[in-house]
């Protein structure tokens, strides 16, 4: 016989007779349970939950009672039984069913109480082996949740001990269990085990060395919803785990671009974390000020603020050392929407906390590592990268004109090699002196990039003689190093390439300019 669609499947309460309950987290179990036997539900149990619950003075029926077979291989099979899955899959308004059971001697179960052995857990520890990792992966669990879930019209599932209470409190206030709450717990019964099976996915590719996956598995728990998108018309939401990378302990919350201009931030945090004190300004995920000061991190600020004095307003500021009182007096003095440090001083969180809307974000954790890939949904799919980390040895760069970079001249090229990874192709940056001078972004060539950022420096009245300049991809041509030897740049840093690096070296070398090439590009859409 067919299945009933979903709008003739039986949709009253549900009175819970029996329950099953086999769980690894125990926490919350003893409170539940007695809820259930004062609702006069009869419980059936697996080992060491069992043992608990009979500890707690509890009656327990053992499922090996159920299914007349003891559980064996260490535990690993005790539930696969017909007498179990039966009494979870019978779809008891369906008369068929109710006969069948009868003839088997299977009693229904309305309720399964499960919850699953720590897989991600196990398998994150450093240095885990896949047979430990592997021991941990959930067989019977995930198997009874499915089938509770698939069944939500004539059993209820409780995937987690953060659906006890409203379960508990259904049954004490209307006796039984509503069919939208059932319904709602098999959605995330299904999401869960989803998770549950991504991450084993994932684990196995990672086991095995596949790098980039065969079948990507994103599986991410909703962290919170938004109040829109980019745009206020635009629904938003944001999933994961964020607080584990920073903390939001100040002001409005996030917001969707918010989160955009945090993540750009902390990206480019991540290649100057343990360099000398550093700041960076941020607007629409684009840096328009970046410097490095070995005396103090108010220096560096105010000079990352020179760069470009007008885009700062409504911006972000980040910082890689604990933010003081000199800093956060500079940095009061415009508009911020955002403020991120690894520790504010109480003098500067004094200053920075009188204004209710700005976000004060103190950061945990910088993002780092090539094995973590990076996602970009397109039209039909996903694409998927490794990050552009940058590997950075000046060993391995090439100076390929006759005069070679001073060592001061090579300390702001690895500088400006560093920030022009992050700035929208085509991307140009001009540093003098640990501190960005003039930045092009995004335009559709890499002349005009090079001569916006000469006009954003003069329009900051900053002096671009003796200054680096650094691209993200090769000069295709020479007129760019040209037009940077005419603004006074000494020196220059990009990957090389063009069929005419002959003819571009030939320009720097008569105007005698310093120039290395990276052999590796950075380009950012």
């Amino acid at each position: 016989m067919a299945l009933k669609p979903l709008e003739q499947l039986p949709n009253k309460p549900l009175k819970i007779k029996r329950a099953l309950l086999s769980v690894t987290d125990k926490s919350g179990l003893i409170p539940f349970a007695k809820t259930l036997v004062q609702s006069g539900v009869e419980l059936i149990s697996t080992g060491g939950t069992a043992k608990i619950l009979r500890e707690a003075g509890l009656k327990v029926q053992d499922v090996s009672e159920i299914t007349g077979f003891p559980e064996c291989l260490d535990g690993r099979v005790k539930t696969l039984h017909p007498n179990i899955h039966g009494g979870i899959l019978a779809r008891t308004s369906h008369q068929p069913d109710l006969d069948e059971l009868n003839k088997l001697a299977i009693a229904p179960i309305e309720l399964v109480v499960v919850n699953l052995y720590p897989f991600k857990d196990i398998a994150n520890q450093q240095d885990v082996t896949p047979e430990t990792a592997t021991e941990h992966i959930d067989i019977g669990g995930p198997t009874m949740i499915r089938a509770a879930a698939k069944n939500f019209a004539h059993v209820c599932v409780a995937s987690s001990p953060d659906q006890y209470k409203i379960i508990g409190n259904a049954l004490e206030s209307d006796g039984a269990i509503s069919f939208e709450l059932r319904k709602d717990l098999a959605k995330k019964a299904f999401r869960h085990t989803a998770d549950y099976d991504a991450a084993i996915s994932n684990y196995f590719g990672d086991i095995t060395g596949e790098g980039l996956p065969g079948q990507l598995n994103i599986s991410l728990p909703l962290s919170g919803s938004l109040r829109y998108g980019e745009n206020p018309h635009q629904a938003a939401a944001v999933y994961g785990n964020q607080n584990e990378w920073f903390e939001c302990f100040h002001g409005k919350e996030l917001s969707y671009n918010n989160y955009l201009d945090i993540d750009a931030a902390l990206n480019l945090m991540s290649d100057f974390s343990d360099s000398i004190p550093t700041a960076a300004i941020f607007k629409h995920t684009v840096p328009c000020g970046v410097a490095s000061d070995s005396e103090s991190l108010s220096k560096a600020y105010r000079k990352a603020f020179s760069t470009d004095t007008m885009s700062p307003f409504g911006g972000i500021i980040i910082v890689n050392r604990e933010l003081d009182f000199e800093t956060a007096k500079a940095i009061d003095k415009i508009f911020t929407e955002i403020i991120m440090a690894p520790s504010f001083q109480k003098e500067a969180l004094e200053l920075l906390k009188q204004k209710k809307n700005r976000r004060l974000i103190r950061i945990r954790k910088y993002p780092a590592g090539k094995d973590e890939l990076q996602f970009r949904s397109i039209s039909g799919g996903a694409l998927v990268q490794q990050p552009d980390r940058n590997d950075f040895d000046v060993n391995t760069f090439n100076t390929v004109t006759k005069r070679k970079a001073d060592n001061q001249e090579l300390e702001d090229l690895q500088f400006a090699w560093k920030i022009v990874k992050h700035i929208k192709s085509n991307g140009i940056v001009y540093v003098k002196e640990l501190q960005t001078i003039g930045i092009g972004t995004g335009q559709t060539s890499r002349i005009d990039s090079s001569e916006f950022a000469i006009i954003k420096a003069k329009k900051a009245g900053l002096d671009l003689n003796g200054s680096v300049i650094a691209s993200d991809a090769f000069f295709p041509f020479a007129d760019g190093v040209i037009a940077a030897a005419d603004a006074g740049v000494s020196a220059v840093i990009q990957p090389g390439g063009s069929i005419r690096d002959d003819e571009v070296i030939k320009a720097a070398d008569e105007r005698e300019l310093a120039m290395i090439f990276t052999g590796k590009r950075h380009f950012k859409h």
